[in-house]
């Protein structure tokens, strides 16, 4: 059933019928957002707010503080059969027009900034952008390659921008006392994240546009990814519920009705709107990929993630970030194989995020881990000395401290089960093993370090040998 056939029998007596069905879909949640702008468009004309008087009021004051033109005095009068705007005595119950209510401005905060990133206000020139700034309707911002930003609103929504992308601050203000929000962004290139409040009023508007779409939203978590080569725009819903339209669809000013979209995306669900204009149908999303050793340590110079294969999946995104909500972004990739690496990452805990990527160009449903960092860069090597039965081996770590230690193992198997040698607590980094007897050997170093109360250890890969008479 389309969004237009729901909102044409809401209010109908086929309406329990129709919301018994659509409990059984699980798509209930989606409808009560639809039934709310339905009722937004049949009450905004005759929408109004009251005001309530105070002592030494006038309708000027009233229509000064409230209204955006504050001549509009005088339809508050006619509207509420009022003489000429002399003093108004306290308690009396007026009537304003929500059409002509002030809005006044907003503010958003940038939470998080790594790499390159810019901001602009309107057409002036780009400077940098730093943790604490205060953003604003008008503000352009633009990351670049390894570049992160995210910016916080007032309600607590946040916006995350990826690297290589650009988003304009199109609206960010609040009308007046109905205190609805009017939250526009306009994503020119590249990807952005939102995690809108569930705070959210009936009448606030949350959108981001792209060139292609208009997606908009209540109270969910979304992404929105702009290809500016084939003028495409996918849309990709984690939670709740995305109306999307064509770009020609023209939203009304801030504070006026919202109506209802061509294309409603749920949740675990994404669209694809091409150059041609047409939106795209909902597509189900894959699921979270799994990955490999989610506690290995990262302690070799390149960071490594091992994803467990999909049938389905065309590519991986592998995201890093110092928070597990991922809004402190520092890294991502996109990969076409199942495994992804990074370099110039310093100690401490992090968290990593994999997505699937399908023939679509979706982005799936994420999962998140964390995972520690304590760089060794273990280097190991073997020789075999002069008299042909004894063997040197070597190893060190780029990142030497007094704490660090080693074992030694060797082994007649891959698996180092039952070790010939396990050598301990070794604080150099050279062992020479006499008199081999000829065979196959296996053989690690590893290297511990504590630090603030905790074990880590990393080990180099198993390498083998063989001895031969």
């Amino acid at each position: 059933m389309s969004i237009s056939e729901l909102a044409t029998v809401y209010g109908s007596a086929r309406r329990q019928r129709i919301l018994a069905t659509l409990v059984t879909r699980g798509v209930l949640a989606a409808f009560c957002w639809w039934s709310v702008l339905s009722f937004a468009q049949t009450c905004w004309d005759g929408c109004t707010r009251v005001y309530v008087t105070k002592n030494g009021d006038t309708l000027y004051d009233i229509a000064a503080s409230y209204l955006r033109d504050p001549s509009d005095w005088r339809v508050v009068s006619e509207l509420n059969r009022l003489p000429l705007p002399r003093l108004l005595r306290p308690g009396i119950s007026l009537r304003l027009p929500v059409r002509l209510l002030k809005q006044v401005s907003l503010t958003a905060r940038a939470i998080a900034v790594n790499g390159p990133v810019e901001r602009a206000f309107r057409n002036g020139a780009f400077i940098p952008l730093s943790v604490g700034t205060a953003l604003g309707e008008g503000d352009r911002l633009r990351t670049g390659h390894n570049g992160f930003a995210t910016f916080e609103l007032n309600d607590g929504s946040h916006i995350v921008l990826a690297q290589d992308s650009s988003i304009d601050i199109d609206s960010l203000r609040q009308t007046m006392l109905t205190g609805s929000v009017d939250r526009v962004f306009g994503l020119q290139h590249g990807e952005v994240t939102s995690e809108v409040s569930h705070a959210l009023k009936r009448d606030d508007r949350f959108q981001i546009r792209s060139p292609s779409v208009v997606a908009g939203v209540r109270g969910t978590q979304f992404r929105v990814s702009y290809n500016a080569t084939d003028l495409s725009t996918a849309v990709t819903v984690l939670n709740g519920a995305v109306g999307v339209d064509a770009a020609g669809h023209l939203a009304p000013p801030a504070g006026q009705p919202l109506q209802a979209s061509a294309k409603l995306i749920p949740k675990n669900f994404g669209n694809v709107t091409r150059a041609s204009g047409e939106v795209g149908a909902a597509v189900g999303l894959l699921p979270a990929p799994t990955l490999q050793q989610p506690g290995k340590l990262q302690g070799a110079v390149a960071i490594t993630f091992d994803l467990v294969p999909q049938a389905d999946a065309r590519a991986w995104k592998v995201a890093i970030a110092r928070d597990a909500g991922m809004l402190d972004l520092i890294q991502d990739s996109r990969v076409t194989a199942p495994q992804a690496s990074f370099e110039n990452l310093s100690d401490g805990s992090y968290f990593v995020r994999v997505s699937a990527i399908d023939s679509h160009g979706l982005e799936g449903m994420p999962r998140v881990y964390a995972f520690e960092r304590r760089l060794f860069g273990l280097e190991a090597s073997a020789n075999a000395r002069a008299a042909g039965r004894d063997y040197q081996f070597k190893w060190y770590v780029s990142k030497q401290s007094e704490a660090t230690h080693f074992r030694f193992v060797l082994a007649k198997s891959p698996s180092l089960a039952d070790p010939l040698i396990d050598k301990t607590d070794l604080q150099g980094g050279e062992l020479v093993v006499k008199d081999l007897p000829q065979g196959v050997y296996y053989w690690t170093v590893i290297a511990e370090r504590f630090e603030g109360g905790r074990l880590y250890e990393a080990d180099s890969t198993v390498r083998s040998f063989t001895l031969a008479r």
